[in-house]
């Protein structure tokens, strides 16, 4: 089983110029006091960027991989849904940065503002 399997990530938009993806908030992503644990914020900051990233390469057998995040958790949040949206700051040919903003979109409620660093990586 996959990240995007485990915590029921779905993709509504994915291109090297916007990823738009969801998330249910749910136990199994809550910390012990019942709210969304920051690494899963991370997590889905990470994915999100990853996957436009990815999407940016022109090269065959490369990868784009993590190799740098920040994030800033703006909310908790307890219950609802989740929304990432990444968009690119810089594509190179080796190095790409994206910001994610990721929202609770039933309370239009702010959750986490983050920046990914990527590297192309060959496989």
């Amino acid at each position: 089983m996959n990240t995007l399997e485990l915590f029921d990530i779905s993709t509504v938009s994915a291109s090297s110029e916007l990823v738009i993806l969801t998330m249910p908030i749910t136990d199994k992503a809550k910390q012990p006091y019942g709210i969304l644990h920051g690494g899963i914020s991370a997590m889905f900051a990470e994915t999100a960027a990853s996957i436009g990233a990815n999407a940016a390469l022109t090269e065959a057998g490369r990868v784009a991989v993590g190799v740098d995040l920040q994030i800033h958790h703006l909310n908790a949040a307890t219950s609802g849904q989740l929304q990432a949206k990444a968009t690119p700051l810089h594509i190179g040919n080796r190095i790409q940065t994206w910001q994610v903003a990721i929202t609770e979109v039933n309370a239009a409620k702010d959750i986490a503002f983050a920046t990914v660093t990527l590297a192309s990586h060959s496989l």
